[in-house]
């Protein structure tokens, strides 16, 4: 049989015909396995590490991943060319809240709730199908635009050994305590009922320009009646929560006689901001704010007092008093911030210095809870909600004045619903505890463009937040955290310490692919029993699996009936004394008319020429050389008999020496 190549179908000296000259380049390329040559060949210069960063395929490519993988492939091409090796391993990005939105969207499930009754278990196996949708596609595009990746060896989020190294990292991040619980308030989206980290509200598309109806409300002072503070808040929504008022200590108040007989308390800087509401007033008092300092006022409204009372909520003697802040200023408002402490970090913060009650009026989903009077079950982010809530204040005479302000707000980049700020225990990781270390390595990147790195990444750096990194939702990595009533905590590192810690038996498979074989190395096509052996150097891969599997108390093991398979068991078998037991069903994948061919040979068959440029899904469907088998046929036997193997290892640890 001759080694020649198969000649190129286009010219390249063809004019114009740019997509011919492509074409033609890309069947040179695949034909002779260019890719495949540039990871096997010398590297002088040792390795260059590349991640990739993986796409989600339930959406389809567009323009913009060609340009950003035209960047990921010049970068490592250069590279090799410099005399590196860089291994190019294709990921997809499985898990999230945008595969979530999407299956909600296809199920026609609009909450957290109807997921749940539709089942978590169902609605997890619909998003895992979902992220694959448009695989295919990616793979037709990957191949055309000449993006040089490995995609038949693609990881994946949803594997168990990708879940796993995210415990291991989770673990390790714990032990140098960088991981904490607090209950921090969160910018939280009510649609998807999760909270959002910094990094995420970093986004440019974060923050939408919005017109809120604003509210000036008037606090009666207990010990002089028909006197009134008046606090701004451009979140009318958060009154029916307010439990304190703030001021500032050396900050000059005055108070003002109306026309009405009533008399106002505002900061004396920002008496022009009601020039209106004042015109017809007069101010009679000067003082400092330290004056108004724990002095009591009537609360706007009493469902929280009511409610807290009844639900034993502690420290409700200390609510409805004036408090010194130091984050109030005369920028705008009135100088006096109103205080709900579940619904601000700094109204929190102070909420935990001074012992005010803490109690949610407002659910996760963003609705007034029973109890709150005619707000019960009102979403907060409605306008018409703030209606009503400027209504009860003007009909208890606690309206003072009322206007749209403009002003960025932030929005779910997800689903784009307004987030509302919402006291909530999170897990976060203790990132400003390297802050520095972070904007020192930033100062080594060579960006491009350069003013990233001092713009807006490095802006972000020095300005960086504890990253809060739970999300409450179903499809994602579970964290593997486990806390006792009385605060011990585990961190699960390993699918082998769940084990340990289960009182359900759990099975480990540990599955190994042969090591390196003449077969390897000469590009043969084989799934006969004994032709090719182990290389010398792969029979240092097998001695080397063997001391790491040596001491995990291993019960069984199995292997293809395959020559090299075989002899990558038997240094395991020999330290252990366990016999290994042959399984036709690991059986490499059978070839048909290509057993024993070299894959230049392969491509001089016209099947062979097909097979390479098939879309991913005709690929695994189409057998090989005819006659033998398609993947997705191999992966069926092989899951059948792994199944059985499965079956007789109930709670033990077992390994499995295939091919794939």
């Amino acid at each position: 049989m001759s080694d020649e190549q198969p000649k190129p179908k286009f010219d390249l000296s063809l004019e114009g015909n740019t997509a011919r000259k492509e074409e033609y380049i890309l069947e040179f390329w695949n034909n002779r396995e260019i890719f495949k040559k540039t990871l096997n060949k010398e590297n002088k210069e040792g390795e260059f590490v590349f991640y990739e960063g993986p796409p989600t395929a339930n959406g389809k490519p567009g323009i913009h991943h060609l340009e950003s993988r035209a960047f990921k492939d010049a970068v490592p091409r250069y590279k090799t060319m410099r005399g590196y090796h860089v291994r190019r391993k294709a990921g997809w990005d499985t898990h999230g809240l945008p595969v979530e939105l999407q299956t909600e969207k296809k199920l026609g499930l609009t909450s957290k709730k109807e997921i749940e009754q539709y089942g978590i278990e169902q609605f997890n196996k619909e998003c895992k199908e979902s992220v694959l949708e448009y695989i295919d596609l990616w793979d037709k595009f990957t191949k055309r635009i000449g993006y040089w990746v490995d995609q038949k060896d693609a990881y994946y989020t949803f594997d168990t050994n990708y879940i796993e190294s995210v415990w291991w990292t989770l673990s390790e991040i714990s032990k140098k305590d960088f991981l904490y619980k607090d209950y921090k308030v969160l910018p939280w989206c009510a649609r998807c009922g999760t909270a959002l980290s910094s990094h995420e509200l970093a986004q440019p598309e974060a923050y939408v320009d919005v017109k809120d109806l604003s509210v000036t409300a008037k606090f009666e002072l207990v010990d002089e009646p028909g006197t009134f503070v008046l606090a701004w808040t451009t979140t009318p929504w958060t009154l029916p929560g307010n439990v304190a008022l703030a001021v500032g200590a050396d900050i000059d108040y005055v108070k003002v006689a109306l026309s009405t007989g009533e008399k106002v308390i505002l900061s004396k800087e920002l008496l022009s901001s009601y020039e209106n509401e004042l015109k017809e007033g007069e101010v009679i008092e000067e003082f400092k704010g330290q004056t108004l300092i724990g002095k009591k006022y009537k609360p706007l409204f009493s469902y929280f007092k009511d409610l807290a009372e009844e639900k034993g909520i502690e420290n409700l003697d200390n609510a409805y008093k004036i408090y010194d802040a130091d984050f109030v200023t005369t920028e705008d408002g009135t100088g006096v911030v109103h205080t709900a402490v579940m619904y601000g970090q700094e109204d929190f913060d102070l909420g935990t210095k001074i012992g005010l009650p803490k109690m949610h009026v407002v659910d996760d989903t963003g609705h007034f809870i029973d109890g709150i009077g005619e707000f019960s079950g009102l979403f907060v982010k409605e306008e018409s909600t703030d209606v009503e809530i400027i209504k009860a204040l003007a009909g208890k005479g606690l309206l003072f004045a009322k206007k749209k302000y403009e002003h960025a707000y932030p929005h779910c980049w997800r689903c784009k619903t307004p987030l509302i700020y919402y006291a909530r225990d999170s897990w976060y990781l203790r990132v400003t505890d390297v802050r520095d270390e972070l904007v020192g390595e930033n100062e080594s990147i060579n960006w491009e463009p350069e003013y990233i790195k001092e713009g807006r990444f490095g802006e972000w750096l020095k300005g960086i937040k504890d990253w809060a990194i739970s999300r409450e939702r179903y499809w994602g990595t579970p964290l593997p955290i486990w806390e006792s009533a009385d605060g011990d905590r585990i961190i699960v590192d390993s699918i082998e310490t769940l084990t340990k810690y289960s009182k359900t038996p759990i099975t480990r498979l540990i599955v190994a692919r042969h090591g390196e074989s003449e077969k390897n190395v000469k590009g043969v096509y084989d799934s006969t029993d004994n032709t090719y052996g182990l290389t010398e150097k792969g029979k240092i891969k097998a001695m080397r699996l063997a001391e790491s599997l040596k001491d995990l108390n291993i019960a069984k093991i199995y292997s293809s009936p395959i020559r090299r398979a075989r002899e990558t068991a038997e240094p395991l078998s020999n330290m252990l004394g366990i016999e290994v037991e042959i399984i036709e069903g690991l059986r490499d994948i059978k070839n048909g008319e290509w057993e024993g061919l070299t894959s230049a040979e392969r491509n001089l068959r016209k099947d062979g020429v097909l097979y390479l440029e098939m879309p991913l899904e005709e690929y695994l469907d189409t057998k090989r050389g005819v006659t033998g088998e398609s993947w997705n046929e191999y992966k069926e036997r092989n899951d059948r008999a792994l199944t059985q193997i499965l079956d007789r290892h109930k709670g033990e640890t077992i390994v499995v020496v295939g091919h794939q």
